[in-house]
């Protein structure tokens, strides 16, 4: 069934289910399916079904942005290898042009998912409680479920200063929309989003600057890495650190005024707001559900069960405000839409380590825990290893963490397949794994993985493990 078309009587008073899911994102399409999947009779209840946040506004669109600013930086450091194709001519409304159309074509795919589900499943309408596992739809009727999955996602914040200037001010949601790349852009945030598309507009020719209130981009955990990420997005974007900014809109752009040891103020075309995306818990009635708020509002849940105290309610994904990632959603949702088939039995679901990847050039990683009392630390220097040497993209840095027997317990990174080396490090550490079995695993010469070696060995070292013998013959230093 399409959900553009309810097949449900709008004068029927009542629906009834044994799981209601509210949202039809991400973590509700994995609450609603698992709980099907248990023997649960559902609803999935949304007003729009336009497919999944990640499709619509971002893990995709941005990261077909950054592809372009990619093919424009690769023209432009070509030389080095000797190769000379000249500037690269930006055209701004064809790189937006395909932005858009690779858009829509993923989340026509996610929309497709909908067609899959089993006839009346998909009810399209705003729904609010009105008790515990009562919801209220805006068509006027009821729904009576035996538990209920909140995973009404997130959205886009804008701050007090940046209200109501106008459509020069971006957020995620709108900067996708632009029929042309900005003559100027201000990026408010230093948090994944904001440095994901600063370094891509800047990379693509736009004069970006980017202003937090911080001094720490990207929640880098680690000393060495942060530095190595700030080098990085310096050499693209200016920055404009611990700063305070105001804003009024002007002819032809966006006033910015901001405080600190380089004070000044700057009309920018364009300033993309990026300073967070709070839960959607607006229009639930959550005082409705009889469910415990904590001081922003949010239901108070356990994260292994996602259940909300001891009531029939569930939460998954962003709407929860706990961690924002897609594979967590997914995780989450799962874990939300058993529980709620199953409830008032509910079992512990399995998370996977703490896991988040800033797509950075070079990308930023964290995996696992961090630093802290009793945590050994090991680290791999990328500015002179052989493969990212090769490829003249030698620079960054990897600190591995690991417990007193030398488990890996997590890691930082900003290095060149920074993305790729956290996929490894976090099936690590998920999976138990010690630096000493580690280097006993194969290192293909010469790869980016090589340069782990070092930061494992440190360990070994400190923890006084013995390294493999006879797993390094031939390999050159620098490697």
């Amino acid at each position: 069934m399409s959900p553009t078309t309810d097949r449900r009587d709008p004068a029927e008073t009542d629906l009834t289910c044994d799981v209601a899911v509210i949202g039809a994102g991400t973590a509700g399409i994995a609450a609603e399916r698992a709980a099907r999947k248990a023997g649960a009779r559902t609803l999935l209840i949304d007003p729009e079904f336009r497919g999944t946040l990640c499709a619509n506004t971002g893990c995709m669109p941005s990261k077909l942005l950054i592809a372009a600013s990619h093919a424009a930086h690769a023209a432009r450091r070509a030389p080095v290898f000797g190769v000379h194709p000249g500037d690269p001519v930006i055209d701004g409304p064809a790189v937006m042009a395909r932005v858009r159309a690779e858009r829509d074509r993923f989340v026509d795919f996610t929309r497709e998912t909908f067609d899959d589900l089993p006839e009346g499943t998909a009810v399209r309408a705003r729904a609010r409680f009105v008790g515990p596992s009562e919801l209220m739809l805006d068509d006027g009727r009821r729904v009576q479920a035996r538990a209920v999955v909140i995973a009404t996602g997130s959205q886009a914040q804008i701050p007090e200063p940046f209200r109501d200037l106008g459509p020069r001010i971006l957020t995620n949601e709108t900067i996708f929309e632009l029929p042309d790349l900005p003559d100027s852009l201000a990026v408010i945030g230093g948090g994944p989003i904001g440095l994901e598309l600063a370094q891509a507009m800047g990379r693509l020719g736009v004069p970006v600057t980017l202003f937090d209130q911080g001094t720490r981009l990207g929640k880098a955990r680690c000393d060495v890495v942060h530095d190595a990420l700030q080098d990085a997005i310096a050499r693209d974007v200016t920055l404009c650190l611990g700063v305070e900014t105001t804003a009024s809109a002007v002819d032809g752009g966006i006033k910015l005024s901001w405080t600190g040891d380089a004070a000044g103020d700057q009309v920018f075309s364009h300033v993309l707001v990026a300073v967070g995306r709070p839960p959607n818990l607006k229009g639930l009635d959550l005082d409705a559900s009889g469910l415990v708020l904590d001081d922003h509002g949010t239901p108070v849940f356990d994260r292994t069960t996602m259940q909300c105290g001891d009531a029939p309610v569930f939460m998954a994904g962003d709407a929860n405000a706990d961690v924002p990632l897609l594979h967590e959603a997914s995780t989450e949702g799962a874990i939300a839409g058993t529980n709620a088939a199953t409830y008032p039995q509910v079992t512990p679901g399995e998370r996977s380590p703490a896991f988040a990847l800033t797509f950075t050039d070079p990308p930023l990683a964290s995996v696992g825990t961090g630093p802290g009392d009793g945590v050994i630390s090991g680290r791999s220097d990328y500015s002179d290893q052989g493969r990212a040497r090769t490829e003249a993209r030698a620079e960054g840095a990897v600190t591995l963490y690991a417990d007193a027997q030398g488990r890996l317990s997590g890691a930082d990174l900003c290095c060149p397949g920074g993305d790729h080396l956290a996929h490894l490090l976090a099936w690590s550490v998920q999976s138990g794994a010690t630096a000493t079995g580690l280097l006993t695993m194969p290192f293909y010469h010469p790869t980016l993985e090589e340069g782990l070696k070092a930061a494992l060995r440190q360990i070994c070292g400190k923890t006084r493990q013995a390294e493999p013998a006879g797993r390094d013959f031939g390999t050159p230093p620098g490697a």
